[in-house]
């Protein structure tokens, strides 16, 4: 992790070339690991994840295991063979399903560093190694270890123990006959996904790391999202800035073929419904008109603190009716500081402020701040300009389809009474965030990061 004085590098994009990991046994630990395995039944594929952890070359002095059964019955043990930090817990309280579980796990664990594993996988000797080499050289990144699916072995813990320990995972796995994951085979095709506009998409839960840090910024895993936690973890970490390593040197042996290959119709289906109201980048989950969703796709922030009620009224109105409709309206004004209790209500000086206040507070679409948040996460996109100029029918369609086509950052536009609007890009404006150095403007960050595009409003308005 970057310590204080350290400079976080900056990455552009996805594109992680400027990290140069160590070799594999070549260089020096430092960080402690928790490592997270949630498990639902499975006693056996358990045992035998558990025979793979304890002989990994990452010293078992910085790696403690947590094991989260989710209501096993029977419960599940710990087996004999096992790393020597490992215990296990029951999952908390008021939930269910793997994110919940990891989350749990999370909140009794210690170390630097969270990785995620799944209760089936077979790791190779130096699977943890690998994926904690990225950890070492900064704090914002998702590791991803490759995997392969297999059928399930016949072979003792002990057994697997003693073929991790040779580095021969072959004599206990039928790795000929092994199925490579679809995610690997897009890792391959995008150049280990750094020329990948979403890698989120290949976020995947059997096993990722990432600093605990990140972790906790994010709010962990939604444990709502039963199915595709993983994916929705994923895209809310690429919000918040991070950057998705997959490492192919981090193999390892998935026990049992994957579910979409046993029902492929019932495996897509299962995620859809919680993808679509979370993934807002999900344009494919969002085709029914007139829908509202969990997430919108762009948070529009009007400042109308000093605008007059049909300005703001108008605003709100060309904002919420445009061709894009997957929106929400935030309205930035002083309302905290309006006078509570008993008051003059025909000759109050904030009447026009009250007045807003009243018709927006019960709209769904429409929220009230007195200053806008940091970042629109888990929004991917936030436009921002003054009530004065309301958006044209198409104007956000239009910038959106810019800012994405283009992969910029920031697009900043000049309006012709002398202010200024522009659309951000989350992503970009949380990395810049994580960047920037004391009193940096943070569009010389994305500028760097992204890209920043300064341009007039005649390809924006009107777009009537």
């Amino acid at each position: 992790m970057c310590g204080v004085g350290e400079e976080r590098p900056r990455i552009r994009h996805n594109d992680y070339s400027p990290l140069t990991p160590p070799a594999l046994g070549a260089w020096d630990p430092r960080l402690t690991v928790s490592v997270v395995v949630p498990a639902h039944g499975g006693q056996r594929k358990l045992d035998l994840t558990l025979a793979a952890l304890s002989a990994q070359t990452y010293p078992a002095a910085l790696t403690e295991v947590v094991v989260v059964d989710d209501g096993s019955e029977p419960p599940l043990r710990l087996p004999e063979i096992r790393p020597a930090g490992t215990r296990i817990v029951a999952a908390g309280p008021g939930g269910w399903g793997p994110g919940h579980a990891v989350n749990s796990g999370v909140r009794v664990s210690d170390g630097a560093v969270v990785q995620r594993l799944d209760a089936d996988m077979v790791l190779h000797r130096a699977h943890l190694e690998s994926m904690m080499r990225w950890h070492h050289l900064t704090d914002y990144v998702v590791a991803i270890g490759s995997k392969r699916f297999v059928e399930e072995p016949e072979a003792t813990p002990a057994q697997v123990r003693r073929a991790v320990l040779a580095d021969a995972l072959d004599a206990v796995v039928d790795l000929s006959h092994s199925v490579p994951s679809s995610t690997e085979r897009t890792i391959i095709r995008l150049d280990g996904l750094r020329r990948s506009r979403n890698p989120y998409h290949n976020c995947t839960g059997p096993t990722l790391s990432l600093h605990r840090s990140l972790f906790e910024a994010v709010g962990g895993f939604d444990p709502d999202v039963i199915r595709g936690e993983d994916t929705e973890f994923g895209y809310r970490l690429a919000q918040a800035g991070a950057v998705f390593v997959p490492d192919m040197e981090a193999v390892s042996a998935h026990l049992g073929l994957p579910s979409q290959r046993r029902d492929r119709e019932a495996a897509i289906r299962a995620v859809q419904p919680y993808l679509a109201h979370r993934i807002p980048l999900r344009r494919d989950l969002r085709k029914e008109p007139g829908r509202g969703w969990l997430v919108p796709y762009v948070e529009v922030v009007l400042d109308v603190g000093d605008a007059s009620e049909e300005e703001a009224r108008r605003a709100v109105a060309c904002a919420l009716s445009g061709t894009l409709q997957d929106v929400r309206v935030t309205l930035v004004a002083p309302w905290s500081a309006l006078p509570s209790g008993r008051h003059s209500v025909l000759r109050d000086p904030a009447f026009g402020l009250r007045m807003l206040r009243e018709e927006y507070r019960h709209d769904p679409r429409v929220r009230l701040a007195d200053a806008p948040s940091p970042t629109a996460a888990p929004a991917p996109f936030r436009y921002v300009g003054p009530a004065g100029t309301p958006l044209g029918a198409r104007s956000l369609e239009r910038m959106v389809g810019h800012v994405a086509d283009e992969r910029l950052g920031l697009l900043e536009i000049a309006l012709p009474d002398g202010g200024r609007a522009r659309l951000e890009r989350t992503e970009a404006v949380s990395r810049a965030l994580l960047l920037a150095a004391p009193d940096e403007p943070l569009t010389d960050v994305i500028r760097q990061t992204h890209g920043v595009e300064r341009t007039d409003p005649s390809r924006f308005w009107p777009c009537a």
